[in-house]
């Protein structure tokens, strides 16, 4: 019963993000902002939708015990969650769901973003491969990796391209990993 509880608390995260999203997309849309890659954002949301529908089959048919070594993909996830409320918190009204562009603005340098381009992809990027792991959904965890990734890979090209047309984005970031962490200080 406590793995629903806490797959529900997930959820009703990615419910309250959905809310802050559409909350800070009109924002950007009333400061003169626009949206890129609309064509794609529905296979992100599948994605999403389909992991937990996969992880919560899954675990409904292998009745999964937690072993002591699930400790360490849960400290993986739990680490992901301390790093994605940083990232939101740091983009503040310019964290979106969505590919969200405000021509002329200056491109968030603080947080996680001092280190990496996309810290909250990679964020994602260990939630889908960790959550299941815990579970022992080992199909899950495969599958949505693989599926994220290429989702990723189309959306991180398109994000990448807004942003260097219209913010200073390649100044910024020109000596940033994508999702390794550096620094040039």
């Amino acid at each position: 019963m406590w793995i629903y509880i806490f797959l529900g608390s997930v959820m009703l995260q990615r419910v309250l993000e959905l809310i802050i999203a559409n909350r800070n997309k009109r924002w950007i849309e009333d400061q003169g902002g626009f949206e890129v890659g609309k064509e794609h954002y529905p296979f992100l949301v599948l994605l999403h939708v389909g992991f937990f529908l996969s992880l919560f089959s899954e675990i409904a048919v292998t009745q999964p015990e937690m072993m002591k070594w699930t400790a360490i993909p849960f400290c993986l996830f739990i680490i992901a969650q301390v790093v994605r409320v940083w990232a939101l918190s740091s983009l503040g009204r310019f964290w979106n769901t969505r590919i969200m562009i405000l021509p002329g603005a200056r491109v968030v340098t603080k947080g996680p973003y001092h280190f990496m381009r996309h810290p909250n992809y990679m964020v994602v990027a260990v939630e889908i491969i960790s959550l299941p792991i815990i579970f022992q959904a080992y199909w899950t965890a495969f599958l949505f990796t693989v599926l994220n990734g290429v989702v990723l890979s189309i959306r991180i090209k398109e994000e990448e391209r807004a942003l260097q047309a219209d913010t200073n984005y390649n100044e910024i970031f020109e000596n940033k990993s994508r999702f390794i962490p550096s620094s040039d200080d």
